[in-house]
């Protein structure tokens, strides 16, 4: 079993997750897994969270691979999933791309592209506001939208220099 545990500074939030593996040849011992080709591990996260103030609350999900993965490789899967749930999360509330309804040829692809390349430019300008905030201003300031799109290329510029 693998844990990890942290506590996030200034929200009062505690968060605990413990890792857990299991290989499809122990499970074959007690389990018909001929429905599940291709199966090797069955994997289950248990969070524990506990916000200032507030109750813990527990929360365990399943997954299934068909990779073999240990505990290290499944807790780094797990988190690489939630980092692209959480983006595609930001990318729908902020610039609401799930209805988007552009479908012909490339043109999905080449706005979420844009809709990516617009949100990490938002987050480069280091203004404390929200996303929506900072796009509501660039498109009612030029001024302000010049600042986003310095702030985004130099950021690229510094990525791509090293």
């Amino acid at each position: 079993m693998l844990s990890k545990s942290g506590q996030i500074k200034d929200t009062g939030l505690i968060e605990a997750r413990d890792y857990r593996v299991l290989s499809v040849t122990v499970l074959e011992k007690d389990f018909d897994t001929s429905g599940w080709p291709g199966l090797t591990t069955v994997g289950v996260t248990q969070s524990c969270r506990q916000e200032k103030g507030k109750a813990p609350s527990q929360e365990q999900r399943y997954y299934i691979s068909s990779a073999g993965l240990d505990e290290k490789r499944f807790a780094e899967s797990v988190r690489g999933l939630w980092q692209v749930e959480s983006l595609h999360w930001v990318l729908d509330v902020s610039m609401n791309e799930d209805n988007c309804q552009i479908y012909r040829d490339h043109g999905a692809t080449n706005w979420s592209q844009l809709r990516k390349m617009s949100l990490n430019m938002l987050r480069a300008e280091p203004a404390k506001t929200s996303i929506p905030t900072k796009r509501k201003r660039a498109w009612m300031k030029t001024a302000y939208l010049e600042k986003v799109l310095n702030a985004g290329l130099n950021q690229s510029f510094k990525h791509t220099n090293k």
